[in-house]
């Protein structure tokens, strides 16, 4: 069974672009956003 890590971002206009690319080099999908808020998912390390 997959198991999650979740983590949240706050979100910058005039950065978003690298703000979301660079959470998603490290492996993060982005699920959601609200308020300025950025949600992101990944599967755990197992270990």
């Amino acid at each position: 069974m997959t198991t999650w890590e979740y983590a949240t971002a706050p979100l910058i206009s005039h950065a978003l672009q690298q703000i979301l690319n660079q959470w998603g080099s490290q492996g993060w999908e982005l699920v959601a956003v609200a308020d300025n808020v950025a949600y992101f998912k990944r599967p755990a390390q197992e270990g």
